[in-house]
């Protein structure tokens, strides 16, 4: 049967896995405090690196791993409402969520190494600079543990818990990836 499952009545056929589904809870909430104090910690901590090492790039392949994710949500979305291929959707959250994972490597190793670019405009692009920058932080903080859970809940095959979560955590995710590149976009002068 596994094999076979192509649309949403398909999936919507898999008996819920409850128990799966709360060690995955557990481990979602483990794992957004280890990333919240790791990313808290990167205005603490500075590594020093050789100057052979070259990490200038990371802030543009972070903008570029932000825009696939928000190609690859935008593309879950059209499988699954659209189209009705949950198969579709799945693959396309599954490499939403790698390329999150290799942004948020790539953040938080070009952060630890480089420290806070500042911002140097003036005017009004700075108030919209801001406006981007901190409704992108604050947003990437909440919405981690709304998508890790949104994912235990699929993985456990409890697509109502599922459902209910994404219609919260879907728009926020979505902002995030594309208010990354933007930031990137405005602050890139100042690099």
């Amino acid at each position: 049967m596994r094999a076979n499952l192509q649309t949403r009545k398909d999936f919507r056929q898999l008996a819920p896995n409850k128990a799966l589904g709360n060690r995955l809870v557990v481990v979602s909430w483990i794992l957004t405090l280890v990333v919240w104090i790791l990313v808290g910690a990167m205005q603490r901590i500075s590594i020093p690196i050789p100057d052979s090492l070259d990490l200038s790039i990371l802030p543009a392949i972070n903008a570029l791993l932000n825009t696939l994710v928000a190609i690859c949500l935008i593309g879950a979305v059209v499988a699954i409402v659209k189209l009705n291929r949950a198969d579709l959707h799945k693959k396309l959250i599954n490499v939403a969520v790698l390329l999150s994972i290799l942004f948020l490597v790539s953040y938080v190793s070009y952060h630890l190494t480089h420290g806070e670019v500042k911002y140097g405009g003036e005017g009004a692009i700075r108030k919209v600079y801001f406006f981007f920058l901190i409704s992108h932080i604050a947003l990437a903080a909440i919405s981690f543990p709304f998508i890790l859970l949104s994912l235990s809940y699929a993985i456990s095959n409890q697509f109502g818990k599922h459902r209910r979560l994404v219609k919260m955590a879907f728009p926020m995710w979505l902002y995030v990836a594309v208010t990354g590149p933007i930031v990137y976009l405005m602050l890139r002068p100042f690099y």
